[in-house]
């Protein structure tokens, strides 16, 4: 069983680590796509929205990432 020396208890995290995810409520994620909840709950049983995920029986949320992919994906096609 090895153990850790303290340097290596208290080296700090690399710069190149990412950063942890940031989640959205639905009412962020109105404003910013544009749609009402109804249209991005169809497009999500459709496939073409990023899917909710559930945090408990009441609180629904969306990965920010996800949200501004999609935001970048529709922004190409409607440039094309």
């Amino acid at each position: 069983m090895s153990h850790a020396t303290p340097d290596e208890m208290h080296t700090p995290q690399t710069p190149e680590a990412a950063p942890p995810a940031r989640l959205l409520r639905l009412p962020e994620v109105i404003a910013r796509v544009g749609l009402r909840r109804s249209a991005i709950y169809q497009r999500m049983s459709e496939g073409r929205f990023p899917r909710s995920r559930s945090l408990g029986p009441k609180c629904a949320v969306w990965v920010e990432a996800e949200i501004d992919e999609w935001i970048r994906a529709v922004s190409r096609i409607q440039t094309d």
